[in-house]
């Protein structure tokens, strides 16, 4: 393919495609010049490096994020659109969670949302310092909730390099994962009842029943300085 049918953004919707596909370990240039039909030296003309490359992939997904209208909506209900967006979105990307550990991320699309979540906690009523705090600590539990996808596509991928059933090795560690559960009595009743499917699977609506207590905090920590909704900033 001649290099000038390349753009960069091309690369970066092809790069998301594969990162979805194989998990950050399976990004490599080859690979992705293949998948575009192109050489490898085309692909660095545009992008430069891996780095570089993961970097504009993981800020062009935030764009996915959709924002809530914070002038029209109460604090919590924006925190928690917010909140459930990027947690959406990470579920889809699996991969994100894996480079916030192994990559120096930034770029407009993150500083975006980072610049939101400063003004929902703002109008609730935090004063500057906690304002932020207030967002750190739910992009924590936003992060650490889509963990387990992340593990996942990076488990098969190493399992599955050395010609390995991903898929059966997974399986066969969470059985004998599940027979050494249940020698604990809180564990096997788990296991025992309808509900639970594999041993160490959340319960449903665990995501949403965290964020909510997250932010029941938060509500009695400006209730209890009377500053619920002034939007006060110090």
């Amino acid at each position: 393919m001649p290099r000038d049918t390349l753009t960069a953004d091309r690369i970066v919707r092809e790069a998301i495609e594969l990162l979805d596909d194989e998990g950050l370990d399976g990004l490599n240039m080859r690979s992705l010049a293949k998948r575009l039909g192109s050489a490898a030296t085309a692909v660095y003309w545009h992008i430069k490096t891996k780095d570089e490359l993961v970097r504009r992939a993981s800020d062009a997904v935030w764009g996915e994020v959709e924002p809530p209208d914070i002038d029209t909506t109460d604090w919590r209900s924006a925190a928690t659109a917010h909140a459930t967006g990027m947690h959406a979105m990470l579920t889809r990307h699996p991969w994100l969670v894996q480079a916030f550990s192994s990559h120096l991320l930034h770029g407009p699309g993150k500083a975006r949302h980072d610049d939101l979540g400063l003004a929902i906690y703002e109008k609730a009523g935090f004063a500057t310092d906690d304002a932020d705090r207030a967002a750190g600590a739910v992009l924590v539990f936003v992060i650490g909730s889509a963990l387990g996808p992340a593990i996942e596509l990076s488990l098969k991928h190493r399992l599955s390099k050395d010609g390995a059933d991903a898929e059966q090795l997974m399986a066969d560690a969470m059985a004998r994962a599940a027979e050494t559960a249940r020698q604990f009595p809180r564990l096997r009743e788990r296991l025992t009842t309808t509900a639970a499917t594999e041993y160490a699977a959340a319960p449903d609506d665990t995501f949403a029943f965290g964020l909510q207590s997250l932010l029941d905090g938060f509500e009695a920590r400006l209730t209890a300085k009377g500053t619920n909704g002034t939007n006060r900033r110090e």
